[in-house]
């Protein structure tokens, strides 16, 4: 196979497996030997699982790691306007003619084998970082943990697990406990792991997971707090107390994200310039992301503009509770979702803090939740909502009607990504 753009190649990985999800380790093991097994070559890992909060509290580690002179290998996932989002090698997003290089090596290196897009994709990432000095690797896991892709580190420097709930019940189990059974599969014996927040029976089944492997862990509440006070994160371990500017990224919820960034900050050895780097330093696009600049600003520019990518109901309650917080304006919902999703569970939180919503598909997406059942489903959860063709026309509509609202665009990572890419 010759090389062409990046583009080409990830259409035609697209075609090496009959299912976008499919959740087994053999796949990635057979590409990753075939490799010469980058994997094992990589800067130390800090591997991260949860349901909400993995790609906030990885960019804060990233953060921190950066503002004391550490290069950094970031990995996540999905992108949102453009695939090489997902590789980030030593600091920078990776470049074209590398990530064209490295994806022809893989496809040729697979042999027409099946195997899913996200197993070749990440294989092709440890291929990238396995080449180029760095002194850390962050991998966020895809779905899941015990058999996600990204779970074939034996040895990472530290594993961490953000809040758990109940998403992707279809692949990962109908129960908390279950799900935290998944999360909890990247723990490693003798590694560290720093926990987030969690429910009851979710953190019984970290804890026994761990005690098994003689994982040591740092737990929320127990071995570290985190809280907002005057303005001001606090937090305390036995290590000691940090005052420390709030976190760039808006939202109650990322004060917790940033105490599991800290931790882990702390569990690698490092101090409060790190700490504080952190939570200056961080951005994080799509998580209540304030669109100022761009095409979809200028044709509507007495909107105040909002994007958040999250899609769950717990990622809806952090939603609502910032809305809660915000001044008071009328505020407009722009809504699509994906139809693996518990789009009721998403709109029953925000419903007391919006006027309307309009529904829209998110383009180019087979798994979009028709903008019409979206509509159904606000309106269920007491929310006044109409359809729209898109995005543009939803803007246009709102704008006519209430030239000075506040209109954030929520409900999938895909629609956010859409929004990024067309906003420009």
């Amino acid at each position: 196979m010759s090389v062409g753009t990046s583009d080409v190649i990830l259409k035609r990985m697209m075609s090496l497996h009959p299912k976008i999800i499919d959740l087994v380790l053999d796949r990635a093991t057979r590409l990753l030997d075939a490799l010469d097994n980058p994997e094992r070559k990589l800067p130390p890992v800090i591997h991260i699982a949860g349901t909400n909060g993995k790609g906030s509290t990885q960019a804060m580690l990233r953060a921190g790691l950066e503002g004391v002179g550490k290069e950094v290998h970031a990995y996540t996932s999905p992108h949102l306007a453009r695939f090489h989002e997902r590789i980030r090698v030593a600091g920078d997003l990776i470049s074209e003619e590398h990530l064209t290089e490295i994806l022809d090596e893989c496809y040729t290196a697979n042999g027409g084998e099946s195997i899913t897009y996200f197993e070749i994709t990440t294989c092709a990432a440890f291929l990238a970082f396995a080449r180029v000095k760095a002194d850390y690797t962050l991998l966020e896991v895809g779905l899941g943990g015990r058999v996600d892709a990204t779970n074939v580190i034996d040895t990472p420097a530290l594993t961490i697990i953000t809040p758990v709930s109940i998403d992707h019940q279809q692949f990962l189990g109908d129960t908390l406990a279950e799900i935290a059974g998944e999360k909890a599969g990247i723990l490693k014996r003798g590694v560290p792991c720093v926990v987030g927040p969690q429910e009851d029976e979710t953190i019984d089944v970290i804890e026994a997971k761990a005690a098994r492997l003689g994982a040591p862990l740092l737990v929320h509440g127990q071995h570290w707090h985190v809280s907002e006070e005057r303005g001001r994160l606090i937090y305390q371990d036995e290590t000691g107390l940090l005052d420390l500017a709030m976190p760039a990224l808006l939202g109650a919820h990322q004060v917790q994200n940033a105490g599991a960034a800290i931790a882990g900050l702390r569990a690698l050895g490092f101090g409060e310039k790190a700490c504080s780097a952190a939570m200056t330093d961080v951005t994080w696009p799509a998580r209540m992301q304030r669109l100022k600049d761009g095409a979809f600003p200028a044709r509507v520019p007495s909107l105040e503009l909002w994007l958040d990518g999250g899609h769950n109901a717990s990622a809806a309650l952090a939603i609502a509770d910032l809305l809660g917080k915000l001044p008071k304006r009328e505020t407009h919902l722009i809504c699509g979702m994906l139809n693996t999703k518990d789009v009721s569970g998403y709109m029953k939180p925000l419903a007391p803090h919006v006027t309307g919503l309009m529904a829209v598909s998110i383009p180019d997406e087979i798994n979009t939740l028709p903008s019409d059942v979206t509509a159904q489903a606000a309106r269920a959860a007491g929310i006044d909502a109409t359809e729209a063709e898109n995005v543009q026309d939803a803007l246009t509509s709102i704008a006519q009607k209430s030239p000075n609202a506040r209109v954030l665009i929520c409900g999938s990572l895909y629609l956010a990504g859409h929004v990024l890419r067309e906003n420009g």
